[in-house]
């Protein structure tokens, strides 16, 4: 079991097994909201187990597909972690537990800082990967 939660502990989640895909997102509303570091998760095997009704959403408009979670108490964001399409990604960061994954894309990198540097070989998009 895979163990998440916010920085105040309000909103308390796990996974049955490892994310299916790690990916970085450099647009400036992820890193403004601090969270680039995406793990995409499968909606049978995720549950939020404490604080559901403390997650507070940002609504996404094109060209973003993906609504943000929050923590209403501590302000963390969290990902899509209401969302329910079959995979959606939520923020790594907030993984309590290790998992065995490594970044597999950089999306957005149009909008990516010029003082950010890619430092891994993972395949690059201007938005979202169309593979």
């Amino acid at each position: 079991m895979i163990e998440g939660s916010c920085c105040c502990g309000t909103i308390r989640f796990e996974l049955k097994e490892d994310p299916s895909m790690m990916g970085m997102c450099h647009c400036s509303r992820c890193r403004k909201v601090g969270a680039s570091s995406l793990v995409f998760v499968k909606s049978d095997k995720f549950e939020i187990t404490s604080g559901r009704n403390k997650v507070a959403t940002y609504k996404a408009e094109p060209p973003y597909k993906y609504n943000r979670c929050f923590c209403s108490v501590c302000g963390t964001a969290l990902g899509e972690v209401l969302s329910e399409m079959d995979s959606f990604p939520i923020n790594a960061n907030c993984l309590d537990s290790e998992i065995k994954i490594e970044n597999k894309f950089h999306e957005f990198v149009s909008e990516k800082p010029s003082w950010f540097k890619i430092g891994d070989s993972a395949k690059q998009f201007n938005e979202h990967p169309h593979e």
